[in-house]
């Protein structure tokens, strides 16, 4: 782009202010100037744009005799017209408080939706932990009992419940949202199209206050320099989801296919096989129900885990009243060390299963959404460890009894009179936590769609209250498929356990990760305290790692590729995206283009109002040029609609929308961006769209027309120094301590300078005819909008492809022309996620070479 320097040779320094260009009939859009935030362009002054502009004489004679009027003020630094109408916030955002009488109420409802996946581990975690190793005496049933104890001590109760689920994002858990907390606290996103203006949103605002610590500011320097580590970091986000992908393939197999196992023990004839095939039956139902939504899932089967979690302390009492109380000796640690000291090995590859009695620590994290944390963890404390820890003492005391029964162990030690009613309801708390999992999933893929990680799929929102209760048929069936393959490849929940722990593991070291710069950038936790938890956790857990990856060759490998192909497919679309939006912004138009077009831009001005959806947030899109080439009329009024999705949970209603010019006031073009949250709904009503966008674009135009009375409103008979400190006075100071002058127009936006550090804004002589004529066409541009609407909204869709260019390397031919390529054809168009009616409907395609 070319650089223009027609009015920067004439401005001069003065004393320390900044000072300002800005064209008196309105301020607008200059792209090159905000090169700042695209990482490309130059700049242009108002001379040499507004000079070069053709197809507009009345418009060029008006303008030309403001320009005349133009001068330099000093202000205070540059307002952005973004971040100025960010500032617009009604309200501060509460955060819904939990009494504690809500949070017993909730008691009920945290069980179905948060605790069916841990719930369910006593049914094969002795299975697994005795299945290569079987137990010979007590001492390896205390021991094994101690590792069962201390585990569920330490990763379910004190990470997760204390510590991990205090870093949720705003009542929203998981590894994305983990992720979306950091980067709204350090610019650490790879997401192209980042505002400052962002930040200006309420659900931004911590529910965690901190001090500004040297060591804090540090990290995230450090965080926001180096792109190196903004990879990684997304790297071990990306990781980190497939690996919960992966648990949520394996949970259903693994959870069903245990409490099935129940058959064996009542029915002596029932054999593997048939065990394989009523497993597969169930998982076809469960995954079947799947679509009917699970708003009321809480309430629907939350006395059916409270009744599974009775049985689990029933059984284990009468077991501990029957054969013995000595199980109670393994809360001393000291079994744990002379079950290792014993028999290394043993204890060692016996790590494995022992982990399985955390399973569904990270989906009560990721199924945390409508629950208060207090909830979560008073279910937890009060309920369903001590529910648990009676359920693994039964057991152990009913091993110490029957050392040769190392299979079956749960459904063994069920007394006689209460086997099928028990078995029945552990059937039904399997198939709940499957469905439980599932859910987190389809939270977890929302969420990477919105921030760019995943392709797009067709989302289903299966209630009208919760927002959050999805439903995407294509990962359903896609799951059900892939969990099908595992129960039948397996066929055994030996070795499906196996792969189970691998892929809790992987989740569970990823938070750890996460939650740990989380302590050290937002909480400003002491360093020692950080060290602490990333030793005893990171330890603990690469220490269970070992253990699994020694069993990799008994088929958890297949795990391990499963989640690799999930990897490169989040990965390749990450890149391929950002790539797309980076060759977008280089070939956007340039403003000289627009000039020379003049407000007709070369073409026939119709009536009506055309939405151009495009990816960028400055400047206008190549894709525009194809519109005017491709047609002989352009709409009488353009709106840039970019949607873009920013990472909170929820964007407010009354902040969804900004607005700004592009070219003066006369070519009747605005850029606005429509800002969703990850947990938003997205496929609204194109009348309510449209309605709304219309009412933001009102209240922009009233907004900007108000700032610009302000400046009519000086003396024009004091002398420039007079006139110079007394818009210098009247400042306004924003939320965030940000300095604006009431003596320009904060919504002005024009820069005519080439030092980055000046800005623009104007003032000029100020009369009662002049706020007549600012009222007049004030009102004249709100009757042209609303004819324009009356005419009639066109939706303007730009379909952008890529391809490598020939020089480049084979990978990169490979990665974007066959991988990206085959994604992008099969996943959801945009047209069907934004919901635009075919009837006003145009496209047009284009291609770049990157």
């Amino acid at each position: 782009m070319e650089t223009g320097s027609g009015g920067a040779g004439r401005l001069r320094k003065t004393e320390s202010a900044e000072m300002r260009w800005v064209v008196p009939g309105g301020a607008y859009e200059e792209d090159e100037i905000e090169s700042s935030d695209d990482g490309v362009g130059g700049t242009d002054t108002p001379t040499a744009a507004l000079g070069s502009r053709g197809g507009c004489s009345d418009a060029d004679e008006d303008e030309e005799d403001s320009l005349l009027r133009q001068r330099l003020v000093r202000t205070g630094p540059r307002a952005d017209s973004f971040d100025v109408e960010a500032l617009d916030v009604p309200g501060l955002y509460r955060h819904q408080e939990f009494t504690v009488g809500r949070s017993i109420v909730l008691t009920l409802q945290t069980l179905g939706v948060v605790f069916g996946d841990v719930g369910t581990s006593p049914l094969y975690t002795f299975d697994i932990m005795f299945n290569k190793y079987p137990n010979t005496s007590k001492e390896d049933v205390l021991g094994a009992l101690s590792l069962v104890i201390y585990t569920l001590i330490l990763i379910p109760f004190l990470k997760y419940t204390l510590i991990v689920l205090w870093g949720n994002d705003d009542g929203e858990g998981g590894i994305f949202a983990l992720y979306s907390l950091i980067c709204r606290n350090a610019k650490a996103s790879l997401l192209p199209n980042q505002l400052p203006s962002d930040t200006r949103i309420t659900s931004f605002q911590l529910k965690v206050p901190s001090v500004e610590l040297e060591r804090s500011l540090r990290i995230k320097e450090r965080l926001e320099t180096s792109s190196m580590l903004k990879k990684l970091l997304l790297m071990l986000v990306l990781f980190g989801t497939s690996m919960v992908i992966a648990d949520g393939v394996v949970t259903p197999a693994m959870s069903v296919m245990s409490a099935v196992n129940g058959l064996k023990v009542g029915i002596s004839s029932v054999n593997e096989g048939e065990v394989v095939m009523i497993t597969v039956a169930f998982l076809i139902v469960l995954f079947s129900l799947q679509r009917f939504g699970t708003s009321k899932v809480g309430l629907a089967v939350g006395p059916a885990l409270f009744i599974w979690f009775c049985c689990l302390a029933g059984i284990g009492v009468y077991n501990i009243v029957t054969y013995g109380s000595e199980v109670l000796q393994a809360f001393n640690p000291i079994y744990i060390y002379y079950y290792f000291e014993r028999n290394p090995a043993q204890a060692w590859m016996s790590l494995g299963g022992c982990l399985l009695c955390a399973t569904g620590s990270e989906a009560m994290f990721a199924d945390l959404c409508y629950f208060s944390v207090r909830s979560v963890q008073l279910t937890f404390l009060c309920l369903v460890l001590p529910c648990l820890l009676l359920g693994y003492l039964g057991q152990a005391a009913f091993l110490m009894e029957n050392l040769t029964k190392n299979e079956q162990v749960f459904f063994l030690s069920i007394p006689t009179q209460v086997f099928w009613p028990v078995v029945f309801i552990a059937t039904l708390a399997a198939l709940i936590a499957s469905r439980t999992m599932t859910t987190a999933i389809f939270s977890i893929i929302k969420q990477a769609t919105a921030l760019g990680c995943f392709p797009r799929l067709k989302i289903i929102h299966t209630s009208r209250k919760f927002m959050g209760q999805i439903y995407i048929p294509v990962m359903n069936w896609f799951l059900l498929v892939s969990c099908l393959a595992f129960v039948t490849t397996f066929g055994s929940i030996n070795e499906i356990g196996n792969a189970y722990g691998i892929a809790e593991l992987g989740v569970m070291m990823m938070t750890t990760i996460l939650v740990t710069i989380i302590m050290l950038l937002i909480w400003q936790v002491n360093i020692i305290v950080v060290l602490c938890f990333l030793t005893l956790f990171l330890g603990l857990e690469l220490f269970f790692f070992s253990s699994v990856l020694g069993s990799v060759a008994d088929g958890s490998w297949v795990l391990l590729v499963f989640a690799a192909v999930l990897y490169l497919v989040m990965y390749i679309w990450n890149y391929g995206t950002k790539l797309k939006y980076e060759t977008e912004v280089q070939q956007k138009l340039s403003m000289d283009l627009m000039m020379d077009l003049g407000c007709n831009l070369g073409t026939v001005r119709a009536p009506g109002i055309g939405l151009l959806y495009n990816e960028l947030v400055r400047g206008v899109p190549a894709i525009f040029g194809h519109f005017l080439t491709t047609m002989p009329a352009i709409h009488s009024m353009i709106i840039f609609v970019c949607i873009k999705w920013v990472p909170v949970p929820v964007v407010p209603q009354n902040e969804r929308f900004l607005f700004r010019r592009v070219c003066p006031k006369n070519y009747h073009m605005f850029r606005c961006i429509a800002r969703y949250g990850y947990k938003d709904v997205r496929k609204e009503n194109p009348q309510t769209f449209e309605q709304l966008l219309i009412e933001s674009l009102e209240k922009f135009i009233r907004r900007e027309a108000q700032e610009r009375s302000l400046e009519s409103d000086g003396n024009d008979d004091i002398d420039s120094e007079e006139e110079v400190a007394s818009s210098s006075s009247r400042v306004l100071v924003g939320p965030n301590g940000s300095i604006y002058s009431l003596g320009v127009p904060l919504l002005a936006d024009y820069a005519g300078v080439s030092n980055p550090t000046l800005g623009s804004s104007t003032s000029f002589d100020g009369s009662l005819d002049e706020t007549m004529d600012g009222r007049r066409s004030l009102d004249n541009e709100l009757s042209f909008i609303h004819k324009a609407k009356e005419s009639g909204v066109v939706y303007l869709l730009g379909h952008g492809d890529i391809r490598a260019r020939k020089d480049s390397f084979f990978a990169k031919k490979l990665v974007i022309n066959y991988f990206y390529a085959f994604l992008r054809k099969n996943c959801r168009r945009g047209i069907a996620t934004l919901s635009i009616p075919h009837t006003r409907l145009m496209q047009v395609a284009m291609q770049y070479m990157v």
